[in-house]
């Protein structure tokens, strides 16, 4: 594949990758973010939570996907709402990319998901518990789109590499990878800074998803539980250790979220953190 063997050439292929990703909007000097609701309830909330968010995104001068569900199919329980219909939360993310001039994505769930959402949204993400299911890695990296492959609970940093060979290996060398915590017994996650670092070592952007890491899975009432007061210090320590890039689902009343309500962030949270991690990426750029 001539994939490059050199650091100078390895950091050229991550940052190749970002241009593409947000062209004018791509920012060398500062993080990205992946950002929105957990999953499409209503037109009103997508487009609200859009606006907002990409509004305080110029102002900081951070480059911003828009990042919601089109449908949930990992759910605890079998009652768990899991979506508006396929067709009409991938025609709501396309809406979104074009009224804000966002790239947007959703997350698929088997191959055959991969070219239907392909037509609708800029980034394909896999799922962690789908990361090693080598079709579904395939199946993305055929339609051309970027790859956003989720590091499974399960695994470790180093493992992931496997991943990335299987979508390069199939044509596509648009990949990043997503830490979201270590499963730690049962009902809890850890994470495990050192996998930031090591996943970047793959020669791809890495991202610390910030609301997932905090998920307290197997809950006995059948909805996870999570820690989202934990969201400001997974970020700043994410920043600090290279990351490039911030997974973070926003909601103004995650109380009322129909999908992981217990680990979102309030919306109007986000800005002044987001504020501070601006000032955290500046020094860890200056060194």
């Amino acid at each position: 594949m001539g994939y490059p063997t050199n650091k100078k050439d390895k950091t050229a292929l991550m940052a190749n990758t970002l241009k593409a990703l947000f062209k004018e909007q791509y920012n060398p000097e500062n993080f990205f973010l992946i950002a929105g609701p957990c999953v499409i309830e209503d037109e009103d909330l997508v487009m609200g939570i859009a606006e907002k968010v990409s509004a305080i995104c110029k102002r900081l001068n951070i480059p911003y996907v828009f990042k919601a569900s089109y449908r949930k199919a990992n759910r605890t329980s079998v009652n768990s709402f899991t979506g508006i219909g396929d067709v009409e939360g991938l025609d709501l993310l396309q809406k979104v990319g074009q009224t804000f001039n966002l790239p947007v994505t959703s997350d698929i769930h088997s191959a055959a998901e991969a070219a239907m959402a392909a037509a609708y949204v800029d980034v394909l993400q896999i799922p962690a518990f789908l990361c090693r299911q080598t079709d579904i890695l395939v199946a993305a990296a055929d339609t051309g789109k970027f790859v956003n492959v989720k590091k499974g609970q399960f695994l470790s940093g180093e493992s992931m590499k496997f991943a990335v060979e299987k979508i390069q290996q199939a044509g596509n060398k648009h990949v990043l990878l997503t830490e979201r915590g270590t499963t730690f017994g049962y009902q809890d996650l850890v994470v495990d800074y050192r996998n930031i670092p090591i996943m970047k070592g793959h020669n791809v952007p890495v991202v610390m998803d910030c609301t997932h890491s905090l998920q307290q899975p197997n809950q006995p009432g059948g909805v996870t539980g999570g820690n989202p007061k934990m969201i400001g210090t997974i970020a700043k320590a994410a920043i600090a250790t290279g990351a490039d890039g911030l997974f973070i689902e926003t909601h103004p009343d995650p109380s009322c979220a129909k999908s992981d309500g217990a680990n979102m962030l309030q919306l109007d949270l986000l800005e002044p953190l987001l504020e501070q991690l601006v000032r955290i990426r500046e020094v860890v750029v200056k060194q």
